[in-house]
């Protein structure tokens, strides 16, 4: 399972972020991810995601940049850094 923690004003994503635990955090993530600007989400905590973890931050990267918020992550793990470059999507997850 991966859960959203905030420490000291910083976000964390932990835990395992694919397939079987995106579900539940989609349909939460309106009421769980902070709305302030800019937010930097922080990856250093996930232990494993796959291609629906990947596209779940994507889509939560969309949905913030359309609604004005600076979104990015940072420290993303290799898993996710393969899959992006293999999907030719690494532009789409700005990354600081």
């Amino acid at each position: 399972m991966a859960e959203l923690v905030e420490r000291e004003g910083r976000y964390f994503l932990i835990g395992e972020l694919d397939r079987e635990t995106v579900p539940v955090l989609w349909q939460g993530r309106n009421q769980q991810m902070p709305q302030q600007s800019p937010l930097v989400l922080d990856l250093s905590e996930l232990t494993r995601v796959d291609s629906a973890g990947m596209a779940m931050l994507i889509h939560i990267a969309q949905d913030y940049q359309k609604n004005g918020v600076d979104f990015s992550v940072t420290n993303p793990p290799q898993q996710l850094v393969t899959l992006l470059r293999l999907s030719h999507a690494e532009g789409l997850l700005p990354t600081v």
